[in-house]
């Protein structure tokens, strides 16, 4: 009896086991972890919205974003407009300034200079790629460190190479912040990015090197890029290229961070193929909405950061004036 009882419950148990563990299988997700950056920029944006607040109380005006746009290029324009409803959304000026593609040099350094001058602007962002006979360092060069708030001017680079503090290319830190506040361990990983831009690439490496990953740079030039991308355990790809790397360029639970934005028909496709590397990857940054509303909320702390340190510096100066 006692035994027939045990039986019965022993079968009762695995019942409930096998029940349990189809509910559980049928409940699990499926496919990879999607590293999304809206609700982290929905969180910076809330503290955003607050603190421009206060600094229009104090200083009595809201900051201006001025974004130098030279000639058209599609994935520019996604962007832009992603940044100006992120200005508009935390109560920040946001001002295009468009320049046709056949402008000249000097003509597009004269209008950063202008913008240089102007007190309304606490930052300056330029947005790449400029037209091929447009140098690059000589835009980068006229810009003022202390509105240089993507950190492109050679000042801000070298601080970020030294590891000190200035102002860091926003889509770079985005690409490292999503990793950490996704609750993604660097220090100590094989970490390897695609793509050595002055503007993603190399302080994206930077970035990762400051939180103790193993870093690796690959580029246009490095033979058999899958293999060198098979070793990686957290891939960040920032090529321009899209659908540059597939899934049997990735090993197993590797986590990636899809910086590519490009324009392909009437969408929007990242460097890597999400359709090939969801199988295979453990997390991944969806395009859009991976990266990209991050980096524009990252910009706007920069701009809080310039605006506010411009704001004291021409406070000072005026007391020092009334002082004489």
């Amino acid at each position: 009896m006692k035994g027939g009882s045990d039986g019965a419950a022993a079968s009762s148990a695995t019942a409930s086991s096998a029940s349990t563990s189809s509910a559980t299988a049928s409940s699990a997700p499926t496919g990879p972890r999607l590293l999304t950056g809206g609700p982290i920029a929905a969180q910076i944006r809330e503290g955003l919205t607050a603190d421009f607040a206060a600094f229009k109380e104090r200083w009595g005006y809201s900051p201006t974003l001025a974004i130098v746009l030279v000639g058209a290029d599609a994935p520019s324009a996604v962007y832009l407009q992603q940044i100006l409803r992120t200005c508009e959304k935390v109560g920040v000026l946001g001002r295009l300034v468009g320049i046709g593609s056949d402008v000249t040099p000097d003509a597009v350094c004269n209008e950063i200079e202008r913008l240089n001058a102007d007190p309304a602007v606490a930052g300056i962002i330029v947005q790449m790629p400029l037209p091929a006979r447009i140098p690059l360092r000589t835009v980068i060069d006229s810009i003022d460190p202390a509105k240089d708030i993507d950190g492109i001017h050679p000042r801000n680079a070298g601080l970020l190479s030294l590891g000190y503090d200035g102002f860091l290319p926003a889509t770079a830190q985005a690409a490292v912040e999503i990793l950490k506040r996704s609750g993604i361990e660097i220090a100590g990983k094989r970490v390897v990015v695609v793509g050595r831009s002055n503007v993603v690439g190399k302080p994206a490496a930077l970035l990762l090197m400051r939180e103790h990953g193993t870093v690796s740079i690959l580029h246009s030039k490095t033979r058999d890029l899958g293999h060198h991308t098979r070793d990686a355990e957290i891939l960040v790809v920032a090529a321009g290229k899209p659908g540059l790397v597939t899934g049997e360029m990735l090993s197993p639970g590797v986590v990636v961070v899809d910086v590519g934005i490009n324009v392909v028909g009437d969408k929007l496709l990242g460097d890597v193929d999400f359709e090939s590397a969801k199988g295979v990857v453990s997390a991944i940054t969806p395009v859009p909405g991976g990266v990209g509303p991050l980096t524009n909320a990252l910009l706007l702390t920069h701009l809080l950061q310039a605006a506010t340190a411009q704001a004291e510096r021409s406070a000072a100066a005026a007391e020092s004036v009334a002082a004489r």
